[in-house]
């Protein structure tokens, strides 16, 4: 019988999620559905002074928003709970796995200080590193005992060997061999008590019945201490998969400074959960038709891991504005005007048809702000330069725009009816008339009732939602510029 894939996301509580564990809890997601198995949620708060306040609400929020919904967490038992590290310290289950590899000799008490510790540097690589000499490892039984009944201060670290190789299988980056000798005897339980993020996630990823664990390949240095810790206690490894690094536009890492490296500056900008969520699907995996457009029941449907790059992934912000625009695109109308009436209020404060203004804008915009430089103009007609009437394709330039709008203006203060389709008739009866092409006369109207070179939709659309009264005022405030210049 098949055993059930179990993954799980691990977040620490300090603040943001980088898109870097988005990606993670994505991926894991991914596998577990693929699969038909379990994603489970599990805060790691042991660091306590990482801690951020709020921040376990970010991180079920952005859980809830891109639809990576959890089979269990701490909000949803599932029989291997608690499912929150700190409590799971206070139950003192890491402190009997510690001592459990300590009776084993794979584990033992160092009492060293920190004026010690700063005397066991080495030059490895031309760096100062801190490497731990096994000093307490050789304590005798009587000397601990009395340590500890003294309550003197400890940490409790792992007893890697020294000699020898340990060789851990990756299911991107294949087999991985290390000098034991660069293993340093990690520290498992804290002075305060806590145990380090490496313990922890072994101990706790055994008894959650995790099968398969997603990490970031920054990990992979500490993958054969976690191998050895498996070995020790006599558990199965479970299977790994390292994700590349993803990295800027620079090809360096994505840092804070990016001012896109977490989903909710991403969703600040005006990014769309599922557009993200596509996105950061494509940061380091491919699938094998390169199709690019994916809904997330079609990325559980198509994800394969195995096909998970080794190389960097680059975070191109402009090809996430362009997904962001398709989706945009593909979105209902009621769906996304809800979305965009805050921006739309924001550029106009008239009483004017938003829904209409929506719908202009809704396949030319890439992000939500980009609506408000898009149809400020609606509000008042911005300063603008008389050279924008001049525009070589449609063959007008500043005194022919002004011989249009002069003789438009009549046949305009004549139009009662200011609905698109008849102005769009009146103009044209007019291009017939004059025997010229469309553009010769729409782009001055444009132009006048606009004072934009780029507008989300044409002339008499414009003129509608502006009414007869204010498109008629700004005409002639275009006559009026052009015979002054």
């Amino acid at each position: 019988m098949a055993v059930k894939i179990r993954t799980r996301y691990a977040p620490s509580p300090t603040g943001r999620m980088h898109v870097g564990n988005l990606r993670t809890a994505l991926y894991a997601y991914l596998i577990a559905k693929h699969a038909g198995g379990d994603f489970i949620l599990r805060i790691e708060d042991t660091d306590q002074e990482r801690y951020v306040e709020g921040a376990v609400d970010i991180i079920y929020h952005t859980l809830e928003s891109t639809g990576l919904r959890h089979d269990e967490g701490p909000d949803r038992d599932g029989g291997v709970g608690p499912y929150v590290q700190s409590e799971r310290q206070k139950a003192g289950i890491y402190m009997k796995y510690a001592r459990e590899l300590i009776n084993k000799g794979q584990a033992y008490y160092c009492f060293c200080d920190k004026e010690r510790l700063a005397t066991l540097t080495q030059t490895v690589a031309g760096k100062e590193i801190n490497v731990y000499d096994k000093h307490c490892l050789h304590l005798s039984k009587e000397e601990i005992e009395a340590n500890l009944a003294s309550g003197k201060p400890y940490v409790i670290r792992q007893n890697n060997p020294t000699e020898g190789t340990t060789t851990f299988h990756d299911d991107i980056y294949g087999d991985i061999t290390v000098d034991n000798a660069e293993l340093d005897d990690m520290i498992l339980i804290k002075s305060d008590g806590f145990p380090t993020y490496n313990f922890a996630n072994v101990v706790d990823d055994h008894l959650m019945g995790i099968t398969h664990v997603v990490r970031g390949n920054e990990y992979l240095s500490s993958s054969p201490k976690y191998n050895r810790l498996y070995e020790a206690f006599g558990w199965e490894i479970p299977e790994y998969v390292h994700c590349p690094l993803i990295t800027d536009e620079n090809h360096q890492k994505l840092a804070k400074r990016s001012g896109h490296s977490s989903y909710e500056d991403l969703i600040e900008q005006g990014f769309l959960p599922e557009a993200i969520v596509n996105f950061v699907a494509l940061l380091g995996w491919c699938p094998e038709d390169n199709k690019e457009i994916f809904t997330l029941e079609e990325l559980v449907q198509k994800f394969d891991y195995r096909h998970i790059s080794k190389s960097p992934a680059v975070f191109d912000y402009t090809k996430l504005k362009w997904m962001n625009g398709e989706y945009f695109k593909a979105m209902d109308e009621e769906r996304f005007y809800e979305m965009a009436e805050p921006y739309l209020k924001q550029a106009i404060t008239k009483e004017l048809d938003l829904h209409k203004i929506a719908a202009m804008v809704k396949t030319r915009i890439e992000v939500f702000p980009d609506i408000i430089e898009m149809v400020d103009f609606f509000e008042k007609l911005p300063e603008y330069d008389v050279e924008m009437y001049t525009h070589k394709k449609m063959k007008t330039d500043r005194s022919s725009s002004l011989d249009v709008l002069r003789e438009l203006l009549p046949i305009l203060e004549d139009q009662t009816d200011y609905s698109n389709d008849a102005l769009y008739q009146a103009l044209s009866a007019y291009v017939e008339k004059k025997g010229c092409k469309n553009g010769y006369v729409m782009w001055p109207v444009r132009t006048a009732v606009s004072g934009k070179q780029m507008t989300p939709a044409g002339a008499t659309e414009i003129m509608e939602i502006l009414g007869k009264e204010e498109a008629l005022a700004r005409i002639r405030e275009g006559i009026r510029k052009l015979e002054n210049d």
